[in-house]
Order: C-alpha cells, then structure tokens, then sequence
C-alpha cells in the first residue's frame, strides 16, 4: 500500500437487543422469526462500557467501542417493553417533522425564519447552524479532551455539526455521565471570530456572532424546539486510545431538549462540518456501520454491531447507488430509489416519480441512521402497503398501533413465512431481511408493517429497514452501499 491511503479505523460496538430472521429459499417469501419485545430488565441490563483513557499513537488502525440503544441511557428503567416502544415512535415523529421542514424551508415553501431560542448574555444575532436532528437512535463511547473524559455520544448520518454539554451550564438536560469541563482540558481551544471555520457555521456569516466577543459561538436550532448554543472550539476526541486531535465542535453551555443521557451528538452527515468531513484526508471520507436487530435480547453466538472509518468500511461487493446533490441541503443523503418488489413482484404503483428530487430541491429520498421508521410518501407507501396484504393473507390480522395501520397476530407461532421486500436503487437491488419490515409492537405477538406513509414530499429510509445491512458512506466517491452478512 501507498503511503498516501488513509489509514482506517474500526470501532467494533455491541449493540443491546440482538434477533435475526433467515430468509428461505423461495423469491416470494421470508421466514421471521417471532420474538417478541425483549423484557425491561433485559434492556437495562448491559454492561459499564470499559475505560477508554488509555492513549495510543494516533495512527492505530483498529480498535473497539462500545455502542448502546436510546433506551438503554434513558430516565424510565421501570418502563414496560411498550412504554419505550411508544416513546420512541414519539421521538421519531419528531424527528421526522424535523427533517421534513428543513426540507420545506430549503425548497422556499417554508420562507418563515426560525426564531433564535433563548440568548445566553453578551450574544446578539447568534449564527444558526446545523440540522434537525429530534434525537438520535445509536450511542458511542469515546474520550473527550486531554486526559480524556468519558462519554456517550449520538451517531447521526443526519446532522453535521459535532457538539457536547459543556461545563459552566447555564441549562442544561440530564446526561448519563459528568459534563465535560473544558478546563480540565490540555487540548482545548476557542476558535476565533472571524475566522474561517468560525465563518464556515454559515456560509453567509461574513462578520462575528457578537462583536462584544472574540469567540466564536454556534447555535443549533431543532424543529422539536430543541437546541444547543456555546463556543465553538477544537478539541481532541479518543476513541480507545486512537486520537483525533483538533476536531471542530460546540461546547454547549445552553442546551435544552430530548437528547435522552447522551453528552452530544457525532454527526456523521455530508456537509463540510461532520465528523467524516472534517477527517477525509485520515479516512477517505468513508464510513459504514451495521445495526443488529435489537427487538430481543443479545446473545455472544451473534455478531456485534461495527461502525467503520477508512478504506476497509467500503466492501467492494457492495450493491452501490450514487449519491444525488440537493444544492439547498448540503447534509442529507440523497439516494435514487427506483422502487420496490414485493414477493418477487414489482409495485406497479411504487414509481420513480415518486421519489424523485427535483431541480429545487424538492423530494427525493434520504437515509438517515436517527430515524428509526421508514416513511414514504403517502401514493408509494398505500402502493407498497396493499402490494404486502396480497401477499399475507394468511396471516391473521390485528389493530393498528400507533402510526403503523398493518398489524397482525403471530401469538403463539416460532416462524412464519412472509412476503419478500426488495427495494430497487440505482445501481442495484437491496433485499431485506423479514424482520426489518415486520417488527414486534408488544409481548403479547402484535407484530406490525414497519413503513408509513407521509403526506410530504421527503421519503426518509430509517434504521430499522437497515437492521443486519453493513451500510457504507463514500463522500468522496459520492455513492451509498449495502452489503448483506458483513456484519
């Protein structure tokens, strides 16, 4: 190998709930598994994630992190199975609405600007930046600071904008571990006003957020109402003893909404300020990651989950479909949904019309690792959802849930065969496992079509449909890939 190929980094992460179904032999059908929700103490029940101050030569080619679901951090351990299941469909309903107006407002449908939340003293004109991101799914471990403090951290495709809490706190939500104290820190500095990455929060901020100030301070406003406002800083962050020295970030010191025990939030979006962005030159501007099935418990016979950065996150035997450009939202990853076959067959109401980005910026179809349901737009989702019951009828049916209006009975079943789902994109075919579109919604065997529709124009394909997928970001060759059994 060259001495200019980047060197990669693994982070191998065991995720909480493990579950997996087979698929059989037939194009029509999948054979599910039927678990039902796994119980509290289950979902409360990992591990203290080990120590990661330990610290390394910052070239280390490999190491390991732990990674946790929402659930597993929040407030109500006492909650049943349903509970947090609802309280996460609620989370994402927020974040769906989130995204979906960022969309509108980029297109000029939605030309009302958001108002600044509360301004912490000395502040006046605080530059906005960033995107809605509700609150993510995934957490990482890592260190923050010199010596590093420990702390968890959203993985979110959907936002650019790497922040954390940060010691004084004016207002502040409850995290799971201490706030980081920037002062306790060897490694960390401010970034000017008026400097270029100051100025690179918001392309058309030319002068100082204050000019009481010679700091230069971010704010990230959420669509839920939520947002995160402080110095923006650089900062070193550790993952398992590999540094990643000088890393923009926001050191929150006003910080209000449901961001559920984490300290902050990784993104891991496409703009120029995201983890992946700011570390191209190290990794290549590649990333990928693989989500277990969490709807029951783990077991050490099943593979963790991995997140990846370098060369090696991109199998070259992915089925890959190139990135599309929306000139208005710089973050989001825009993939070429052609449509989708169910039980062999294709929808013949599922078009690419339907999913298509226009010249304005409107439309079109993300995949965003903080959504946990997959929305399509309401045409392509009836479509698909009638195309499903044709090929179900053999199971029996029960009432709705939530924002899911397909479910059925399995109670008292092991295994059941369902119709196959296999989304086309451009560049190749994606078929998923039955329990990524077939979810249990309780213990008592309700199990419900994992999809819904939306009356919008933005298609969002979410987490749960990308269960058991190692899903690779390649920034620099502008293209999206899925693998199955490279987990």
């Amino acid at each position: 190998m060259g001495q200019n190929v980047p060197n990669t980094v693994i982070f191998s992460a065991a995720i909480l709930f493990l579950s997996f179904s087979s698929a059989s032999s037939s194009s029509q059908y999948n054979t599910l598994v039927v678990n039902t929700l796994p119980s509290s103490s289950q979902i409360f029940s990992s591990p203290e994630p080990e120590s990661l101050t330990s610290v390394s030569d910052s070239t280390t080619t490999s190491l390991t992190v732990h990674l946790s679901h929402v659930d597993a951090l929040s407030s109500f351990s006492d909650a049943s199975p349903s509970e947090l299941f609802n309280l996460r469909l609620q989370r994402d309903s927020l974040r769906v609405k989130s995204l979906t107006n960022l969309a509108a407002a980029s297109t000029g449908k939605n030309t009302t600007r958001r108002r600044t939340p509360r301004s912490p003293g000395g502040i006046s004109g605080a530059v906005i930046s960033g995107l809605s991101q509700g609150s993510g799914e995934y957490f990482l471990r890592l260190g923050v600071g010199t010596p590093a403090s420990n702390v968890y951290m959203v993985l979110d495709t959907g936002s650019d904008v790497v922040w954390l809490q940060c010691s004084p706190c004016k207002v502040c939500y409850n995290q799971s571990d201490p706030m980081f104290d920037p002062a306790k820190s060897k490694t960390f500095a401010t970034v000017p006003c008026g400097s270029t990455l100051c100025r690179r929060l918001e392309e058309s901020s030319s002068e100082c957020v204050s000019r009481r100030s010679k700091t230069c301070l971010y704010q990230v406003s959420y669509g839920d109402g939520s947002f995160t406002m402080g110095d923006f800083s650089t900062e070193t962050l550790t993952f398992h003893g590999a540094r990643v020295d000088h890393v923009a970030l926001g050191c929150g010191h006003d910080n209000e909404g449901l961001f559920v025990g984490a300290a902050g939030l990784l993104g891991l979006g496409r703009g120029g300020l995201s983890f992946p962005s700011q570390t191209k030159k190290r990794y290549n501007g590649k990333f990928s990651y693989c989500l277990v099935d969490r709807t029951s418990p783990g077991s050490a016979s099943k593979p963790p989950s991995t997140i990846i950065f370098g060369n090696d996150a991109v199998p070259r035997t992915s089925v890959f479909t190139p990135l599309l450009t929306n000139p208005k939202v710089d973050t989001f990853y825009y993939l070429q949904l052609l449509g989708i076959s169910v039980g062999g067959s294709r929808v013949s109401g599922v078009s690419e019309s339907l999913f298509k980005l226009d010249t304005t910026g409107n439309g079109g179809v993300i995949i965003d690792s903080g959504t946990s349901v997959t929305r399509l737009t309401q045409r392509a989702y009836v479509a698909f959802r009638n195309a499903f019951l044709l090929g179900a009828t053999r199971l029996k049916r029960a009432p709705s849930y939530s924002l899911f209006d397909t479910c059925f009975d399995l109670s008292g079943m092991k295994t059941v065969n369902v119709p196959t789902v296999v989304f086309h994109f451009g560049g190749g075919d994606v078929s998923l496992p039955a329990s990524n579109y077939l979810i249990p919604v309780n213990s008592q065997g309700r199990f419900c079509f994992a999809f819904a529709g939306t009356m919008g124009s933005l298609s969002i394909i979410g987490n749960i449909q990308q269960q058991g997928l190692r899903v690779a970001y390649d920034l620099v060759g502008s293209r999206v890939g899925f693998m199955s059994g490279a987990c």
